[in-house]
């Protein structure tokens, strides 16, 4: 299940978790993030070992400010508390996958 984080919400939910996480910024205007929303649910179901956020950049852009989100949609992975990937606009679920296993290599 892919659940929404805010700006008072952001450093206990993302930064604080020991499990790696996912964040989409996205908007509800954008097309492409409302094509990436079932996706991002699909692997949400499918991986246990990521957590999947998404961030409404109209209505917390205090944390779109902090990580210079300027497209949308924008996925950034973070490990540890911190940013380790970040890939930005609409992607199959097969790339998503990818973009995922690849940081979390990366992040180990």
């Amino acid at each position: 299940m892919v659940n929404t984080v805010n700006d008072a919400t952001f450093d206990a939910e993302v930064l604080a978790s020991v499990s790696p996480v996912l964040v989409e910024f996205g908007a509800a205007w954008c097309p492409p993030c409302r094509m990436l929303a079932p996706i991002l649910e699909e692997v949400a179901d499918e991986r246990s070992n990521v957590r999947i956020l998404t961030v409404d950049v109209d209505a917390n852009p205090r944390t779109q400010g902090r990580y210079g989100v300027m497209s949308l949609p924008t996925l950034l992975l973070f490990a540890a508390g911190k940013p380790v990937r970040q890939v930005i606009g609409l992607m199959s679920k097969g790339r998503l996958l990818a973009f995922i296993d690849e940081a979390l290599e990366v992040a180990a």
